[in-house]
């Protein structure tokens, strides 16, 4: 098969064991970022498949359209930049293994470092050295504090065992079945939504985004948080309404957040308010972006390539996309 892999920005997949998998196929590696459909359009041509790196670039009808020859998209993790409904009408598989038996510990370490840095105001505490000033403040400590941790899936319970760890008091919200589940790995459950906002020293987010989720944390709960707290955000940034987060930073509740996910992303405006703001710490989606995490999820990208070119397709998101394209 023709492999077009988009977006791999440091040329880091053929330096992993896993691409050994794509030995047979013709692999072609583009180690940029380009948005302009028409200019997608002239680099896919004549590509069977297209192996994507999470959602850095979106892919909407108005290129598939214009992509006869693809049959394939094959990736991982959730798919919200994928409209899988176009691909569907147009014959082109989408395949992407959930890991439902896998959490991303890679995010789970970077939330944990997040926090960390967060509250003892690393980035600041190094500027100042180089700058030849010593210190630059106090920073907080975590022993005896209260982690929150908003939703309680794989990723967030790893989280939640960091913060016991270090001493802290976990306290959870989310779903019924879910809170059921934290009390039973010996956490706290918030009484109230209102409530878990209110007593978290750390609140950390670790939802889906879904429709039911976006902007499931408002103005007013944020409003909530103290002036000493620290929001932190790994998981995506629509989960939180639209301009909450910085009116909020600025009004001094929560005090502090910690963001490695953006409306939009790249984001490249170095004014952006989040990235100028003295009380926030921002990293570039990295939340996944680490060796060893590469090589488990392109382990399976690639493997649903071959699965594919085999004819018995893998993690299938659309199965009826196959007969469609028979029919064409």
């Amino acid at each position: 098969m023709n492999v077009a892999i988009l977006d791999d920005w440091f040329d880091t997949l053929r330096t992993l064991d896993c691409f050994d998998k794509l030995a047979g196929h013709d692999v072609t590696v583009f180690t940029d970022h380009v948005e302009d459909t028409d200019l997608l359009v002239e680099r896919l041509a004549g590509f069977d498949a297209l192996v994507l790196i999470r959602e850095r670039t979106q892919i909407r009808a108005p290129l598939l359209e214009r992509l006869p020859d693809l049959r394939l998209i094959s990736q991982r993790s959730v798919y919200p930049h994928i409209d899988v409904d176009a691909c569907t009408r147009l014959g082109i598989t989408v395949s992407s293994n959930l890991h439902a038996d896998s959490p991303s510990y890679s995010t789970a370490e970077l939330t944990w470092a997040l926090v960390l840095a967060a509250m003892r105001r690393l980035p600041q505490q190094v500027a100042s050295l180089r700058a030849g000033r010593w210190q630059a403040g106090v920073g907080h400590s975590l022993t005896g504090k209260t982690l929150g941790v908003y939703g309680y899936g794989r990723i967030a319970k790893v989280v939640a065992g960091y913060g016991a760890a270090f001493g802290m008091r976990v306290l959870v919200w989310a779903r019924p079945e879910s809170l059921e589940r934290a009390r039973a790995d010996g956490h706290d459950a918030a009484a109230t939504k209102e409530d878990f906002f209110a007593e978290c020293d750390v609140l950390s987010l670790h939802l889906r985004l879904v429709p039911a989720t976006r902007g499931i944390v408002a103005a007013t709960d944020l409003a909530r948080m103290k002036p000493t707290a620290l929001l932190v955000n790994t998981s995506r940034a629509g989960l939180v309404e639209p301009g909450a987060l910085v009116g909020a930073l600025q009004n001094g509740r929560p005090g502090m957040a910690a963001l490695d996910v953006f409306d939009e992303e790249p984001l490249r405006d170095p004014s952006h308010p989040l990235l100028v703001m003295e009380n926030v710490l921002c990293t570039p989606h990295i939340g996944y972006v680490t060796h060893e995490e590469w090589e488990l999820q392109f382990a399976d990208v690639f493997d649903q390539i071959n699965a594919f070119a085999a004819g018995s397709p893998i993690n299938v998101v659309n199965a009826v996309a196959r007969s469609l394209r028979a029919e064409r």
